[in-house]
């Protein structure tokens, strides 16, 4: 099992109303863009969120939720919750409302800007 198809189809349900969302697999799991910058994703069991650094530190400390650390580096600004974080749709609905938040600000990767850019 790559992701948890139940948990993607929690997210799924989250994310119905919003348009500019693409579903990419990325990283053995499952990735949502939101305005083409990575918000949420699946790995295994446990959801990513992609959120404001500065609030990195404090989220880290709740129920279920640790910093991502994919490629054996820790990234602030990006953090696993395993499902004691988010087994009610309320604590669901405030990791992805988190991540929706931030995506505004979020910057868009490098690669999609250089994949973007015309020669």
């Amino acid at each position: 099992m790559a992701y948890n198809e139940q948990l993607a189809n929690r997210v799924r349900e989250k994310l119905a109303n919003l348009t500019n969302i693409e579903e990419k697999q990325m990283f053995g799991g499952l990735a949502f863009m939101y305005n083409g910058k990575m918000c949420v994703g699946i790995v295994k069991d446990e959801l990513m969120c992609r959120v404001d650094p500065d609030l990195h530190d404090q989220l880290v400390e709740m129920q279920g939720c640790r910093t991502m650390d994919f490629t054996h580096r820790p990234m602030k600004g990006f953090v696993y919750v395993e499902e004691s974080g988010m087994h009610t749709n309320a604590d669901l609905d405030y990791w992805i409302n988190l991540a929706l938040e931030f995506n505004h600000r979020a910057k868009s990767s490098k690669k999609s800007k250089s994949a973007s850019k015309k020669h």
